[in-house]
């Protein structure tokens, strides 16, 4: 069972992102300003004390919270899972189960192998919810946190199972909040486009994709989807950059799920069209042209028609699908924003009161 990991690309468009997971274990080797006092000065560096009470801290919150971290094993993939509630429900990455229906899972912290069958998924925000045949002994719901209070420089865990290393954690910081990512869709990759994700410098491999990054207070504050790599370095891994969903964004997707057996309120705003990329005479993309606006959605509402090619979204230029999705992103349904489109030759705009994906 051996998969390629998927490309994706950022915002920025600097780099591009590589979701977590993977087809087996493949081993890799290893390969001041005169104003700042010494470090051996410092007494965060001086004290044994403080360096044995972070290590605590750390050995505290692996013992917490590993026991709610699974593996999954789908025909195509091996991911990772956190066990969302007592019923046995766990809640994972989309691009982790893939097309599968039937799941082979086993705890982080070793023991037998268990069936799960899925629940549903939702590719749009790359999360699914999986539900165990039977719950392991020691497995146990995970604690989610409260996505408002994540902020930058917050230390942070991740555990999962990177290339097969069930039980795995590493350890980082909060990098930044409220990342808008795009995945590339390619080599099984959803294609989705995420807001508010939170940036962490903690090693995400592939196999952690679905598992979870945690507080110190053991609190899961997101699941690790994507890990950057460099285009220029012929798709080498960018150390340090890795993104996960929102605890926000899993609660509401997996609650929903749970409850209703789909995603019934997105919470994502849209145009509420079928839309394609357009490329200009110089082969370069230059807008979105639609191909249907369904009728009483956002866009037909406003007066947009087939034909129409958007250019912008607010002051956000628009040249792709990914970029309109993008762009989309930054709002709620219900927000008004100013489109700007042409039509034949004419440039038009016009003010669109945005639907719901």
């Amino acid at each position: 069972m051996r998969r390629l990991p998927r490309s994706l690309v950022a915002v920025a468009g600097a780099v591009a992102l590589t979701g977590g997971c993977t087809g087996g274990l493949v081993p890799r080797a290893a390969h001041s300003s005169p104003a700042v006092p010494p470090r051996a000065s410092s007494p965060l560096a001086a004290s044994p004390l403080v360096s044995n009470q972070l290590q605590d801290d750390y050995q505290r919150v692996i013992r917490n919270v590993l026991p709610s971290v699974v593996q999954i094993e789908a025909s195509q993939s091996l991911g990772s899972g956190v066990v969302y509630d007592v019923q046995g429900h766990v809640v994972t990455n989309a691009h982790v189960i893939g097309q599968d229906k039937t799941f082979k899972v086993s705890a982080a912290t070793g023991g037998e192998t268990v069936t799960a069958r899925l629940v549903s998924s939702y590719p749009e925000q790359d999360l699914a919810v999986i539900r165990l045949d039977t719950v392991p002994p020691g497995v146990r719901a995970a604690t989610f946190g409260d996505s408002s209070k994540v902020d930058m420089g917050q230390i942070v865990l991740a555990m999962g199972s990177p290339l097969g290393l069930s039980g795995s954690v590493t350890q980082g910081i909060v990098s930044a909040t409220g990342r808008t990512v795009s995945e590339g869709g390619a080599g099984g990759g959803t294609g989705a486009t995420i807001a508010n994700m939170v940036q962490t410098s903690a090693a995400i491999n592939p196999g952690n994709s679905g598992g979870a990054l945690v507080n110190l207070n053991s609190e899961v504050i997101g699941i690790p989807t994507l890990a950057a790599v460099d285009p220029a370095l012929g798709g080498g891994s960018a150390p340090g950059i890795g993104f996960a969903i929102p605890a926000s964004m899993v609660r509401t997707v997996a609650g929903q799920i749970i409850q209703h057996g789909r995603v019934t309120d997105s919470g994502r705003a849209a145009l509420n069209i079928t839309g394609r990329t357009v490329l200009g005479d110089d082969y370069e993309p230059n807008g979105v042209a639609i191909v249907q606006a369904t009728p009483g959605g956002a866009a037909a509402d406003a007066g947009m028609r087939a034909g129409d090619v958007i250019t912008k979204v607010g002051t956000t230029p628009v040249t792709t699908i990914t970029s309109l999705a993008e762009a989309l992103a930054a709002h709620q349904p219900g927000d008004k924003v100013t489109v700007a489109f042409t039509r034949g030759t004419k440039q038009e705009r016009v003010q669109v009161t945005l639907g719901e994906m």
